[in-house]
């Protein structure tokens, strides 16, 4: 292989591509494409300077926007990319309108496609996610499957790519971040927390932050704990508590800490340190996983199943009763069990696509 394309665009994936990309450089030249549908400087270029990932060599600054515009606007710009570019594959990550545009934009050209994070399901459709997730494996060539569960679900819904058992990539991120958090990070002292002191709790999708009653759940609950709760306000949630009328009603609490966003590093330290954490993201439920916190996901279904099956993940929704009966009450039920993998995922999906594309297999 001597040329591949990556493309990224919001948080998780920026996160995900980090080891990854190390492994690919070593062997082919990597073209990094930022959609830019995370623009914010604390969402994105922080985590290229502070992850050490190679600066991008597109970023086509496509910004918000409905979910039509926006994909509709990627799909253009990254098939120019493409076409000007003519790499051996594409590699996309997650689940977000990036993934989606990324793959659409590479089938149609009949470039080979490498989706990492394949075979997730919430099945909930009313989640943009669920649709991208679904859309994007079936026109991926590789899918790349964290978990045995993830197989299941490729298997049960007769996925006709080439089906990889790897491992999960975030779990590569947090060992090798994890380390460097506890070196670099001073948010603990910053803030004046100790360990195990406080809960973290992050809000950031569609279905938490547009729906007046949901978010007014969650408000309502992180107001009303007795808890400390230091919360990073996501941009998306920032906006939806002013618009709401919400956001004085977090500031009343005098036990609640409302943060801007954080880098990586600093909310690995975050989550690593807290007593429990609160979130709708399937990234952090699985992060809470990996540094043995109780999660309490506001949601009613997720997507990481093994972290709720194995004791250490409740789904409450954003009930405020749920929640705070959660906060007083929950904690793990067992030790872990369950496996993301060896921390070696990247190394297996580089393997994988360096040895197919050398002997061309893989279909169309």
């Amino acid at each position: 292989m001597k040329k591949m394309a990556s493309i990224v665009g919001a948080r998780p994936q920026f996160i995900k591509a980090g080891p990854v990309s190390r492994i690919i450089r070593k062997k082919a030249h990597e073209i990094l494409i930022h959609t830019g549908q995370h623009y914010d400087d604390n969402l994105s270029r922080i985590f290229f300077d502070e992850l050490g990932i190679p600066q991008p060599d597109y970023n086509l600054e496509v910004g918000s926007g409905s979910h039509g515009y926006q994909t509709g606007l990627m799909l253009e710009r990254i098939e120019k990319v493409l076409l000007t570019e003519k790499p051996d594959c594409v590699l996309v990550y997650g689940d977000t309108n990036s993934t989606l545009a990324g793959a659409l934009a590479a089938a149609k050209l009949h470039i080979p496609v490498g989706h990492v994070e394949a075979g997730l399901r919430s099945f909930d459709r009313d989640m943009p996610e669920e649709i991208n997730r679904v859309l994007v494996d079936q026109c991926s060539n590789w899918l790349f499957c964290p978990t045995k569960t993830a197989v299941k679900n490729l298997k049960r819904g007769k996925i006709t790519g080439s089906i990889c058992l790897t491992g999960d990539v975030m779990f590569d991120a947090a060992i090798q971040f994890g380390d460097m958090a506890e070196k670099r990070s001073t948010i603990l002292t910053d803030l004046g927390l100790t360990a195990k002191t406080y809960c973290l709790c992050t809000v950031h999708r569609a279905k938490s932050t547009d729906i007046f009653n949901h978010l007014k759940g969650i408000v309502q609950a992180v107001g009303e704990t007795e808890e400390r709760v230091v919360f990073p306000l996501h941009p998306r949630t920032r906006e939806a508590l002013k618009r709401f009328g919400l956001m004085e009603l977090l500031e009343r609490s005098n036990h609640v800490l409302p943060l801007d966003p954080v880098s990586y590093l600093d909310m690995i330290q975050l989550e690593k340190n807290a007593k429990k954490i609160l979130t709708d993201s399937g990234g952090i439920q699985k992060e809470a996983y990996f540094f043995h916190v109780p999660c309490i996901t506001l949601r009613d279904e997720t997507e990481w199943v093994e972290t709720v099956e194995d004791g250490w993940n409740i789904l409450v929704g954003t009930d405020t009763g749920r929640i705070l009966q959660a906060l007083r009450t929950f904690l793990p039920s067992s030790k872990q069990r369950f496996s993301f993998g060896d921390g070696h995922a990247s190394e297996k999906i580089v393997t994988y696509l360096f040895n197919d594309i050398e002997k061309k297999r893989f279909d169309f």
